[in-house]
């Protein structure tokens, strides 16, 4: 009895191992098209958060630049978000079955998804943050000259101490995206059953789910990423720390909250789309592979 059981668990250890291999997958292939799709919107939103420009002065800056600079500094983005999402899907799906029983009995079920994305979102801070330093390079159209290519700035930033070249803006980072995840995690699939509850297909859910759940997180967190922009934004020169970076910000911004947010709307707008059509995908990848 013992012997014909044995297969059948293996069977399902086996298939259990292909389930987690999948997130890990779905996650990187649902974010390659989104951010392929977002990426204009994206660059818009950058140019605003370094420059503190309108909308239609960032517009005309790229449109003088020509299409085809619109897609400098895409490769960066793609591999930090493709890179970031095949890390944060798969570990927190890979953290969530490692809670046991126990762990379960102290903590509620329904927070343990959350917890296993604020741990994922650590991890991928440390992975992603130079991917992201090499972004911001390219993405500051004040660097076109001296560093254009992605070469360059990685000759730069290799003469740089980590601190204050690959790693630079590490600690924003990830608080940042620790508690993004936590609460992208939290609330994804309760705000999916509640949608989806009102009648519509579960691809219509998973995409208003990631809609509303990257609006809760984009707006309280939108400093964060000002503040790595701008920290972010040039190699060499002063290395200020986190909070002398925040004050410098706070001046230029002349201490008010409206020009901190300046191009929040344009952020809310791309995080949603983007992070409705990765839910969406990875949902369906999800559903059509179990």
């Amino acid at each position: 009895m013992a012997g014909s059981l044995k297969p059948k668990q293996d069977v399902e250890d086996c298939r259990d191992q292909m389930v987690h291999s999948n997130t890990f997958f779905h996650g990187g292939t649902s974010s390659l098209l989104s951010t392929l799709i977002t990426f204009p919107v994206y660059k818009t939103v950058f140019r605003q958060q370094i420059h503190n420009a309108g909308v239609s002065e960032v517009v005309r800056q790229l449109y003088s630049e020509g299409h085809v600079k619109l897609y400098r500094g895409v490769v960066s983005p793609l591999l930090m978000k493709t890179l970031g999402n095949t890390l944060l899907f798969g570990l927190q799906d890979t953290i969530l079955h490692q809670f046991t029983p126990s762990s379960q009995n102290l903590i509620s079920p329904s927070a343990l998804p959350a917890l296993a994305g604020f741990g994922a979102g650590m991890v991928e801070a440390v992975v992603c943050t130079p991917l992201e330093r090499v972004q911001s390079v390219l993405q500051n159209g004040k660097n076109d000259r001296n560093l254009p290519t992605h070469k360059s700035i990685l000759v730069r930033l290799n003469a740089q101490k980590w601190s204050s070249g690959y790693y630079r803006g590490l600690l924003p980072i990830t608080a940042r995206n620790a508690l993004g995840s936590f609460i992208y995690f939290g609330l994804k699939e309760p705000l999916k059953a509640t949608v989806e509850g009102r009648g519509l297909s579960p691809v219509v859910s998973s995409f208003v789910s990631g809609v509303l759940s990257s609006m809760v997180i984009s707006l309280p967190l939108y400093p964060l990423t000002v503040l790595t922009a701008n920290m972010q934004k040039q190699v060499g020169g002063e290395n200020k720390g986190v909070m002398a970076s925040w004050k410098t910000l706070w001046e230029s911004r002349q201490r008010s909250v409206a020009l901190l947010y300046r191009g929040g709307s344009l952020v809310v707008l791309r995080s949603g789309i983007s992070w409705g059509i990765t839910t969406a995908i990875y949902d369906m990848q999800q559903k059509y592979s179990g």
